[in-house]
């Protein structure tokens, strides 16, 4: 009898929760067994360890995150609009995957010198590409300032987004978009009033 793909998905789930809130060197398979409610026998029935679980979860917000981004970047929009379209498109994500999005803020570093998550260092490479390639194109098209380290000016935006992930909250009183668009307004507006 083949697992539905309904159980494996919420399997993966509680996995996801266990790994961000523990962190995957702590998380044993008994562990995860225990938060849905079953023996640890019977998880491996599903998968064969917690390597290929963490890898599935992944991937599958990798995936999904590269689907979104694009469709953003082959969308022809100037250096602006493609960061908002990006950061709006990040949170949509830490919505849809925001125990992966911890994962991989804590685990990328350590997993991506196995070879079967060599995939993180090519999606990281990627990432980087992107959003420097536009905050590079917003500089010489005079839409960024160039006055900025631009590498810098990428890490703070990168790590401004990605860090909502540890207090995000699916559900809550603002929407990816609104928040994405409060965090657009703070990063390209500033916070002092305007004149």
């Amino acid at each position: 009898m083949t697992p539905s793909p309904q159980r494996r998905r919420e399997l993966l789930s509680t996995a996801a929760e266990v790994f961000a809130a523990h962190g995957y060197n702590a998380t044993t398979v008994r562990r995860i067994a225990d938060e849905a409610g079953m023996l640890a026998g019977s998880l491996y029935y599903h998968f064969d360890s917690k390597e290929a679980m963490v890898d599935e979860i992944l991937s599958t917000f990798l995936d999904e995150l590269w689907a979104g981004y694009e469709a953003v970047l082959g969308a022809g929009l100037g250096p602006r609009e493609t960061i908002e379209a990006l950061v709006t498109e990040s949170f949509r994500e830490i919505d849809r995957h925001r125990a992966a999005v911890a994962i991989y803020q804590k685990e990328s570093k350590h997993l991506s010198a196995q070879p079967r998550f060599g995939y993180l260092t090519v999606s990281q490479r990627k990432f980087e590409e992107a959003w420097l390639g536009t905050l590079e194109r917003g500089v010489a098209e005079g839409a960024f300032r160039a006055d900025l380290d631009i590498r810098l000016a990428y890490r703070f935006l990168r790590d401004t987004v990605w860090v909502a992930a540890s207090w995000y909250r699916p559900g809550g009183q603002h929407s990816p978009e609104e928040i994405a668009r409060q965090y657009l307004s703070m990063v390209l507006d500033g916070i002092t009033p305007r004149a």
